[in-house]
């Protein structure tokens, strides 16, 4: 009997949805009918893959108004906010229309005597191991461009959104695409492992923690199986002198604590330049202490639980022992009697520093510390100070400033008056603990292809 995989709402704790998972023979024949479909899927015209895995991502969007409640079930999110099919399509799109670009050959010399070219060819069997905190948006970083690339996919999602994958097979198999092109699967972690280990993937894109992705290096070791990781952030916002002060205060707290913290490139730690630090603070206060916690499926909800208790429990416990170490918490408890289990107050933390777990691991919850600096050079060192890189954001009405101070950040992104975002044609990566490889743009299609070289002597 294989093992039961149950996602817990956290809305109730009670279990709702259920799924058994795949045995290790089933899986492997799985991945043989995925291995047998893809020679002639990366046959069909570039064009058509586009078509039907855009019209794929039509239908999705089709079944929003089921899929809203679904996610606020499976993850806790505020139905208020309406899903997630903006961001969906947006990645989708983008990695359509750069598609024939991207995948062109590139040609070195076509002469009498030689024709000498690079193209970019599919790897084969593509496993995406997507994360629970936005489902499809993470998914889709990786399944369109595998697929319009020529590789076939298999999708194992998170426990906690076991729903996703099934709608998104749904979906593109009604859109036309074979269901042994695109696979949703069940899988435990010591299948997923095996699996690996043997080599039955080509590529393996994984989103999730830290100890996740090493976890997949070791099941990988040996097998030369190409890997994209994207794990753990703790990202820094830096809030310069000069900066637009209501502008950086709105957008950073929103990045920190929408869909409750949850969020790969949510803002973890704060620097405001020490002149503005006061004002930056009583305003985050301000709005931070009008969130309503509560239940996702009321509309008034502006903060849902957490995905599971023991998330919350962890930024309880990151937050109780900063207090104890001399940390202020500014935000009133009595504004949020549902506190407890995964619902989680949300919380702003001063006198804060490095020594304490709160700024230096990651939290993944709604809380935030906010520390004042001297200048750029004191921020630089504190945004570095960190096992992690995937985001940073840089306020300032200079952009020649950002971009001198961006240098100096060791991360995957830098961002000048803007937060939380993921933009489609710029290469998603992050660098130390945070992983490696890079999704969406350009890039993106480079890494779940590999270049193919044409050395042909024309003889006379």
């Amino acid at each position: 009997m294989g093992q039961t995989i149950k996602c817990i709402s956290p809305i109730d704790g009670s279990v709702y949805v259920e799924r058994a998972a795949l045995e290790y023979e089933a899986a492997e024949q799985t991945v043989a009918t995925a291995r047998s479909a893809q020679k002639a899927w990366a046959a069909r015209p570039l064009a058509e893959r586009i078509e039907l895995v855009m019209k794929g991502v039509a239908i999705i969007g089709a079944m929003n108004d089921e899929i809203v409640p679904e996610l606020a079930h499976q993850m806790g999110r505020p139905v208020r906010y309406g899903g997630e099919f903006g961001g969906f399509n947006e990645r989708a799109s983008h990695m359509a229309q750069i598609a024939q670009t991207a995948l062109a050959d590139i040609v070195i010399e076509d002469s009498d005597a030689f024709k000498r070219h690079i193209v970019r060819e599919a790897h084969g069997v593509v496993l995406v191991i997507a994360p629970w905190n936005y489902p499809y948006m993470t998914a889709i970083n990786t399944v369109a461009p595998a697929l319009i690339a020529g590789n076939t996919v298999l999708l194992k999602h998170a426990s906690q959104t076991l729903l996703v994958g099934e709608r998104m097979a749904d979906a593109f198999h009604q859109a036309g695409i074979p269901a042994e092109v695109f696979q949703n699967v069940i899988l435990d972690h010591d299948t997923t492992s095996a699996l690996i280990g043997a080599r039955a993937f080509d590529f393996v894109n994984f989103t999730g923690s830290v100890g996740g992705g090493k976890a997949i290096e070791a099941a990988a070791a040996g097998t030369f199986t190409g890997l994209g990781l994207e794990l753990g952030g703790k990202d820094p916002g830096y809030v310069c002198e000069d900066a637009d002060l209501d502008a950086a205060v709105d957008t950073l707290i929103d990045g920190a604590m929408f869909n409750s913290g949850q969020c790969c490139c949510g803002i973890e730690r704060i620097y405001v330049h020490e002149s503005l630090f006061d004002a930056f603070v009583e305003k985050a206060v301000a709005i931070v202490s009008a969130y309503k916690l509560g239940n996702p499926l009321d509309p008034e909800t502006t903060l849902g639980p957490m995905a599971q208790a023991r998330f919350a429990d962890l930024v309880r416990a990151q937050t109780a022992e900063a207090v104890a170490a001399g940390a202020t918490a500014l935000i009133d408890p009595a504004l949020f009697p549902q506190d407890g289990g995964a619902y989680l107050m949300p919380q702003i933390l001063t006198n804060v520093d490095h020594s304490m777990r709160v700024m230096r691991e990651e939290s993944f919850g709604p809380v935030v510390g906010i520390m004042p600096v001297t200048d750029d050079a004191q921020a630089i060192s504190l945004m570095n100070d960190s096992d992690f890189g995937l985001t940073a954001s840089v306020w300032t009405k200079d952009t020649a400033r950002a971009e001198t101070i961006g240098a100096q950040i060791e991360t995957g992104t830098v961002f000048m008056n803007r937060a939380d975002y993921l933009d489609p044609a710029l290469c998603w990566t992050g660098c130390k603990d945070t992983g490696r490889g890079g999704g969406l743009s350009v890039i993106g299609y480079h890494n779940l292809t590999r270049p193919k070289s044409y050395h042909l002597r024309k003889l006379p």
